[in-house]
């Protein structure tokens, strides 16, 4: 897994239409769980759509006069394949070359589970299916609607479990949450 950055999240609650136990969502995607803000046109984010550092958000959202307090940071690694699926392949994937990516590892850090998500235009995660279509409820997740383990979300991608849910590709996370001192 490799190091991808950071995002602030407004964490949703398990919606009621998602009826599997599911008491939060932790999706890298910004359908139901939003991001901080609107960060695109700031154009801080890094090769991987997110950020190296807390700091860059918490700069842009005092830019912004959001408040962060009740927000939820997380931390993310990208498996370094996508699942391509039209050959049915996994296929390196290279992140945006145009924006320097160092991401700042956290020195602790809690796993919460694994994330599918799709990246259809290039850029940003854009759909978590597991949430964003429903796929939960026919895919064993956890309480943040996620895998628990890197091989149950590659297993799945695998058997097709994610065929005709979103266009892909699709790419596997790793999704921490973190507090901001780590």
């Amino acid at each position: 897994m490799i190091p991808a950055g950071y995002m602030y999240k407004r964490v949703a609650t398990g919606p009621e239409w998602l009826e599997v136990g599911v008491l939060d969502l932790y999706s890298v995607s910004g359908c139901i769980s939003k991001n901080f803000v609107e960060y695109i046109d700031y154009w801080r984010h890094n090769g991987y759509w997110l950020f190296d550092s807390p700091d860059v958000m918490e700069e842009i959202a005092a830019a912004e006069g959001v408040d962060l307090a009740g927000m939820t940071l997380f931390y993310y690694e990208a498996y370094e394949h996508e699942f391509d699926d039209e050959s049915n392949q996994w296929l390196p994937f290279d992140l945006e070359r145009s924006f320097v990516t160092n991401v700042s590892v956290p020195t602790e850090k809690h796993l919460a589970g694994f994330d599918v998500a799709t990246f259809s235009m290039g850029g940003p995660p854009e759909c978590s299916p597991l949430s964003c279509n429903a796929l939960a409820e026919e895919i064993p997740v956890n309480e943040h609607c996620l895998f628990d383990t890197f091989d149950e979300a590659k297993t799945a991608l695998d058997s097709g479990l994610f065929r005709n849910t979103e266009p892909g590709p699709h790419r596997i996370f790793a999704v921490y949450a973190i507090t901001r001192d780590a």
